[in-house]
């Protein structure tokens, strides 16, 4: 589900350093087929050029409310009549006070202005412009309207000091518009998903994992939470993403503590997506630091946690993922039976751009009845898909 496939969405860059980062937001928005529009206050273009932004949305660019060089239209109220939504990024103080008190006096705040459609700020400044009274009261007014306001994280900013007043990533912006348009189909429900690796210790100092970051399992999470629905989030050992406050978390070491997990949590569940890659042996721990020359491990199977929750799943749907390097649909056939999943998700980890620890994935879809294989799209995009799929299970 391409939820900005054939939308209309106005960027707005005003004079900020972090112009530079809406270039990348262009090039995505574009990619997942949304028509976009930009349109730059005259000191954003002494940061990016309008010509960069016109190759990356193949869009003219507009700066100027007086250019002549136009097919005849009111330019300003067409694009905001045609508009899905407009998203300012970088928003600079100038630009929100002008915003907050209805000040039209280039393209951009009049464009805002004529908009009737949803509209989203990423503040970027000084951050002693950002904590100023008169800032803070304008973002206020602002949020009163009803105008999303998504700020970024604390950190080095390119006056030199550190605090608050970054342009939130890209990535998270891109996030933002999606969740204008996506729908809420999983509103009243609880989505379980596992994420992660876990690990078996050897002796106090080592273990043994795979190289699995958690990226796909908490994809599934985002997508879910952001389609209307509880998470419970059961996660080994995964990236250092900052995890939602509203998400049901439980941490977890070992495959056993996984199990442990799943079993704790299922009757919760209506939909249960083991997206985690558990240590599938044990190892019989020594319990002082080995320092023999050579190394003799005692393997025994570890639990298995997707078999478990098909056998208990009742009727809740199970989707399991089958990280595979050869025989793949056939590992992946086998593995939609001994789970008694509804669907697998298969992952061939050897092709470029899918597999561990990567923001991109190439998967195919196999249940009973079809085997559906699948572009190579980032992990949140996929994430979408296999909602969109379970839905129709």
């Amino acid at each position: 589900m391409l939820v900005l496939e054939n939308k209309t969405i106005l960027v707005g860059v005003s004079g900020g350093i972090a112009a530079y980062k809406t270039c990348y937001l262009v090039s995505r928005l574009v990619q997942s087929g949304a028509e976009v529009h930009v349109v730059m206050t005259e000191n954003a273009t002494k940061f990016v050029s309008p010509l960069t932004f016109e190759t990356l949305s193949h869009n003219r660019v507009t700066v100027d409310t007086f250019d002549r060089d136009f097919t005849w239209e009111v330019e300003h109220v067409a694009l905001a009549k045609k508009a899905d939504a407009l998203i300012i990024a970088p928003a600079t103080a100038n630009v929100i006070a002008k915003l907050s008190h209805g000040i039209a006096d280039d393209f951009l705040t009049t464009t805002a202005l004529a908009c009737k459609c949803p509209k989203i700020i990423a503040p970027a400044m000084n951050k002693e412009m950002f904590s100023a009274p008169p800032t803070t009261e304008n973002i206020s007014t602002l949020v009163l309207r009803g105008i999303k306001i998504v700020y970024g994280d604390e950190g080095y900013l390119a006056c030199g000091d550190s605090g608050k007043g970054r342009m939130a990533e890209p990535d998270k912006l891109f996030d933002e518009l999606c969740a204008l348009f996506r729908p809420r189909d999983y509103e009243g429900k609880t989505v379980l998903v596992t994420s992660g690796a876990t690990r078996t210790e050897i002796d106090p100092v080592r273990f043994m994992t795979n190289r699995s970051s958690g990226k796909m399992g908490r994809a599934v999470a985002e997508a879910a939470r952001a389609r209307g629905a509880k998470v419970i989030y059961i996660k080994g050992f995964t990236d250092s993403a900052a995890i939602p406050d509203d998400w049901h978390t439980v941490g977890v070491e070992t495959t056993a503590d996984l199990l442990a997990a799943v079993k704790d949590n299922i009757s919760e569940a209506d939909v249960i997506v083991m997206a985690a890659a558990p240590c599938d042996y044990d190892v019989e721990r020594s319990v002082n630091k080995i320092k023999s020359s050579e190394l003799t491990l005692k393997f025994t199977k570890a639990p298995d946690c997707a078999k478990w929750a098909g056998e208990y799943k009742g009727d809740k749907k199970l989707v399991v993922f089958a990280a595979e390097t050869n025989d793949c649909e056939a590992n992946a056939r086998g593995k939609l039976m001994s789970k008694h999943a509804d669907m697998v998700v298969l992952n061939d980890v050897t092709a470029t751009g899918a597999g561990f620890d990567v923001d991109t994935n190439i998967a195919a879809f196999i249940t009973n009845d079809e085997v559906l294989k699948l572009p190579k799209m980032t992990k949140r995009a996929l994430a979408d898909r296999i909602l969109d799929k379970i839905i129709s299970l």
